[in-house]
């Protein structure tokens, strides 16, 4: 039988005052009560009371939690999980006394959309909070909190030091969250705890260096790293990564001096670590990608002997099953005898109740990719087992389309200057290109998915498979991704799991019209004229977009998409611009500057600054004529865009960079 719990802070005696005349009120009441019943009532009331006196169970009765997470890194640079050049002494003694997960997993490659999955168990687009960063905040569902409001309120105590990074109303979470919040700072040393503690020194940003910088050497020799093959071999990026390797070592300190904590506290017993990376990262094509360098993260979870009924598992094991972000919180509040609310999408993988045998038999996960700063994209990835099926919904963007804090690093930047000329191979290529609509990638023997297999005739079940489940998913959830960001902000974010089942059906059409662009032209073409006359102005939009995804193929459409050049929609109209612009049939400037005369807002401006910047770098030495004093929204990331078009000097800590100068080495 399950028992959860609920803790007291201390003994509340008036309960006892105001229960004793409740109870001869309703006993005199009641005068054709049975005697038996009114002594069970009797009896019951007692029983509550006694509960609400009872003194508060000490840590020794539920186990503290403690989290370590490292900043922007998957599994690729540690020892533990194959790279020889990773040795992290520390967390791989959590390992060989703990779990060690083969396959754990990020739902979002960014830190704001994993962090606020994380806290909340809830897959982001269901309820609007995949943007990074957000523009505004989205309301939970009602009745849903972050997980440590619940440990908090079965008498944990719960400490954050100290990032949060949430795109979500926040609500009561911690007793303290700062650079100085411990668990050393409870009130009563006998509460149990839960804490979770970041260490940024592995951050993007630690990769921002000079050429000038490059000079000081690596404990890790550049000589010996092992590049993935769509990197160039060049000296930046083996320093770079060299450096990267340095980095997770002075995580390995950090974890170790945390360790260090709990036991001089005399703690280490009555503690379950977990460790892991908050996402992907942060090489090139990792952090904001849901390759696997940006989702498949670490995660070491150390059970001391006193806490090993809750997990049936022996330590030093390596479990397979898949476990990813939503899981997290469901699995702490089960560790701690908490009941896991409905409002969350994961389950627990951990404590008890969990079936090592149902753990194992897990193998899928789900990923997103949305806006990341400035740069926009729609990207869903599902693995199952070991394939791993990618929807690219606007395809025709590359992976390297500018994101201004990504060309602060070297490597992003001599990437892009060596495919302008020229001097990158097939794979190195693909960063720079468009992609496919959908990827099929075999992680067993392509992990850096390089080989894309969605036409390989032998894997054709596969895709439909994969394809299917994923199309399954995104109806499900709904996602709210398919109404552009500027009016689900305007219409969702107050409430925006509702918001979604209500619209659901609209939702599953705008998929489907998306989805055109999976079909032969041939059989699309009849399909796409029909949305592009749709009343609805989401479906003509999602028609363009799909319209965009064919290329040149969709030359039999321009007349058909001529009139939305001229849509009362901003957002159509800057759609059919794009479209045009892809075909090089007309000139989409000026349609594009005067919807940013006319955009009143910054998120809506932000998305067709998106268009502009695609068009000028993908046609090198283009330049789409704007006035700034025309743009009336200039707030939020549009600054970002604006600075690297040359239209605002940059902004210092911006990460701002004007076109044509990000490539260059500073």
């Amino acid at each position: 039988m399950s028992c959860r719990v609920e803790f007291f802070s201390k003994p509340d005696l008036s309960i006892l005052r105001n229960l004793s005349p409740a109870i001869d009120r309703f006993l005199n009441q009641t005068g054709t009560m049975s005697t038996h019943f009114k002594r069970l009532f009797a009896l019951l009331a007692c029983l509550q009371f006694v509960s609400a006196i009872a003194p508060p169970l000490a840590a020794a009765d539920r186990p503290n939690i403690l989290w370590i997470l490292s900043e922007d890194n998957s599994i690729h640079y540690m020892r533990l999980y194959g790279d020889p050049l990773g040795a992290m002494p520390n967390v791989e003694k959590l390992a060989a006394g703990g779990l060690t997960f083969n396959h754990a997993f990020s739902n979002a490659p960014v830190c704001s959309v994993a962090r606020t999955t994380l806290m909340t168990g809830i897959l982001a687009p269901r309820v609007g909070f995949q943007y990074h960063r957000k523009s505004e905040l989205a309301n939970l569902p009602p009745g849903a909190k972050m997980f440590p409001a619940y440990l908090r309120e079965a008498g944990y105590y719960a400490t954050n030091n100290s990032k949060k990074d949430y795109n979500v109303v926040e609500g009561t979470v911690w007793d303290e969250s700062s650079p100085q919040a411990s668990w050393r700072k409870r009130p009563d040393k006998s509460q149990p705890f839960f804490h979770m503690q970041t260490t940024g020194v592995s951050h993007e940003s630690s990769l921002h260096f000079s050429t000038e910088q490059m000079k000081q050497p690596t404990v890790t020799k550049p000589e010996d790293v092992k590049l993935p093959p769509y990197f160039p071999d060049t000296p930046t990026f083996r320093y770079t990564q060299a450096r990267y390797n340095d980095r997770m070592r002075e995580v390995d300190v950090q974890v170790g001096k945390i360790l260090d904590q709990l036991k001089e506290d005399g703690l280490a017993e009555d503690t379950i670590v977990f460790y892991f990376g908050d996402h992907g990262g942060v090489l090139p094509r990792s952090k904001g990608y849901v390759y696997e360098s940006g989702l498949h993260v670490p995660l070491v979870i150390h059970v001391p002997e006193k806490w090993q009924k809750l997990i049936d598992r022996k330590p030093g094991t390596r479990p397979d099953g898949f476990v990813s972000f939503i899981d997290f919180g469901p699995t702490v509040l089960n560790l701690a005898g908490v009941d896991v609310p409905s409002t969350m999408d994961g389950k627990p993988f951990l404590g008890e109740g969990v079936s090592v045998k149902e753990v194992e038999s897990r193998d899928t996960t789900f990923g997103y990719a949305d806006r990341f700063d400035e740069k926009y994209d729609l990207v869903r990835s599902l693995r199952k087992g070991r394939f791993k099926y990618i929807r690219n919904y606007q395809a025709f963007y590359p992976d390297g389309l500018q994101n201004n804090y990504r060309y602060r690093m070297l490597a992003y930047a001599e990437w892009r200057e060596l495919y302008r000329q020229g001097k990158l191979n097939d794979v190195q290529k693909q960063f720079f290109q468009a992609r496919p609509v959908e990827q099929l990638f075999d992680i067993e023997k392509d992990p850096h998915e390089v080989r894309n297999l969605s036409a390989d005739a032998d894997h054709q079940e596969t895709l439909k498979e994969l394809r299917a489940e994923l199309q399954a998913r995104v109806k499900g959830l709904p996602d709210l991704s398919f109404y552009p960001e500027p009016d689900m902000v305007k219409r969702a974010l107050n409430d925006g799991a509702a918001f979604g089942q209500a619209h659901k059906k609209q939702i599953g059409r705008l998929v489907d019209i998306a989805d055109l662009s999976l079909l032969p032209f041939s059989e699309a073409e009849p399909k796409l004229k029909t949305a592009l006359k749709s009343k609805d102005p989401w479906e003509r939009y999602w028609a363009l977009i799909s319209c965009s995804c064919f290329g040149e193929k969709a030359n039999s459409l321009e007349f058909d998409t001529l009139r939305h050049l001229d849509e009362s929609n901003l957002l159509v109209r800057v759609r059919a611009a794009e479209l045009h612009g892809i075909l090089g049939v007309l000139n989409p400037d000026s349609t594009i500057a005067d919807a940013l005369s006319k955009s009143e807002s910054p998120v809506e401006t932000l998305l067709i600054l998106n268009t502009v910047v695609f068009l000028q770098d993908r046609d090198e030495g283009r330049k789409v004529k704007l006035d700034l004093k025309q743009i009336r929204s200039q707030g939020g990331e549009v600054a970002r865009r604006l600075e690297y078009l040359g239209l605002k000097p940059p902004t210092s800590g911006k990460g701002g960079v004007k076109r044509g100068t990000a490539k260059k080495k500073s």
